[in-house]
């Protein structure tokens, strides 16, 4: 990771989404807060951001994050950067906002639990770093005059799929099983939602809410142990890839810098209130047939094992959940990258 800036493949994405004709007036000269800034997502945004600052676009990133070793480490090239700032904090500890500066005019809300064994280990570091910490900043905005506010939302708060849909809508609400651990991620997910209207309605802020599809790509973390993540892992290792089910679950993929291009547009094209899913009918594709993919790609095996109960504590209990990206399209979006290049180029990344 310490060297994926210096990686041509990866620079070529950066500048792809730098490049896009979206109205990056709205960020000329701003200032645009970042929490879970050395996330999958939160690192990519940034160094897109960093990227147009270097060709004039002068907006100040304050990138928030547990653990200032790990930020320099990711981000090195940048701290000394006046349009740079790190701020180490906690979202789940309520006085992480004393540490915010006295204004910014964009927030992206990415920090939290987003991966299965956390969801597991850790239920109640995932339910507040949802709802407590986007209440925080949603109050922050309120009183700071921020101009747009962007929740990281996911495909899980559409629930299971009911049977009557092919693909979920920004409309849809199937059933999610509130009595369990493992419904606090999608059940804080929706409250979150739920809260950002509150704020839209009551306190006049503006927000829009960004459901991610299953993101991926090079800025993964080493932590992450998500189906996808730990599949290219194994690859890399030229290990078996381990199917831990019958690998039947029919999901919707988003590789890294579309998830971030589909973001940039909801945050300077969307409409207030309103939710966009980050997705594509080319990302998607049955958890077997990813495996096998990246077995093929990586000259490994595919085989099938039981998982651990901690394991399986966090897995989700939908098997079918594809998302409609048509609302989103609609602003001008489309991915550059289907399931396959996209994986493939992961794994050409990592492994450079």
């Amino acid at each position: 990771m310490a060297g994926l800036l210096d990686n041509k493949l990866y620079q070529d994405d950066i500048a792809y989404v730098a490049g896009l004709g979206l109205p990056w007036e709205k960020l000329q000269d701003s200032s645009f807060i970042i929490s879970g800034a050395t996330g999958l997502l939160g690192s990519f945004l940034t160094d897109v951001l960093m990227h147009k600052n270097a060709d004039g676009l002068n907006c100040h990133i304050y990138a928030l994050g547990r653990n200032q070793g790990k930020a320099r480490k990711r981000f090195d090239s940048y701290f000394e950067n006046p349009n740079f700032s790190f701020i180490e904090c906690d979202v789940n500890d309520a006085s992480f906002v004393k540490k915010l500066p006295d204004h910014a005019d964009y927030i992206f809300h990415a920090a939290g639990n987003v991966h299965p064994l956390a969801y597991a280990t850790d239920p109640i570091g995932t339910i507040t770093a949802n709802i407590f910490a986007a209440n925080s900043f949603l109050e922050y905005c309120a009183t700071h005059n921020v101009k747009r506010f962007a929740f990281s939302s996911s495909s899980e708060v559409y629930g299971k799929n009911r049977g009557d849909v092919e693909l979920f809508d920004e409309s849809y609400c199937g059933y999610i099983d509130c009595n369990t651990v493992r419904a606090g991620y999608p059940e804080s997910k929706r409250c979150s939602e739920a809260l950002c209207q509150s704020y839209i309605a009551q306190k006049g802020v503006d927000a829009v809410l960004v459901r991610f599809s299953h993101s991926y790509g090079p800025t993964v973390l080493a932590t992450d142990t998500k189906a996808m993540t730990q599949f290219i892992n194994n690859g890399l290792n030229k290990e078996d890839i381990v199917l831990k089910s019958d690998g039947s679950q029919y999901f919707s993929y988003t590789y890294t810098a579309d998830a971030i291009s589909g973001l940039l547009t909801i945050i300077l094209k969307g409409e207030n209130g309103q939710a966009y899913n980050i997705a594509d009918e080319t990302g998607d594709t049955t958890l077997k047939n990813l495996a096998q993919s990246i077995a093929d790609y990586c000259g490994t095996k595919l085989k099938f094992d039981i998982p651990s109960d901690t394991e399986k504590a966090g897995y989700t209990t939908a098997t079918k959940a594809r998302l409609d990206g048509t609302k989103l399209r609609s602003l001008g979006w489309k991915p550059r990258f289907d399931i396959k290049e996209g994986v493939q180029r992961t794994i050409k990344i990592l492994s450079a």
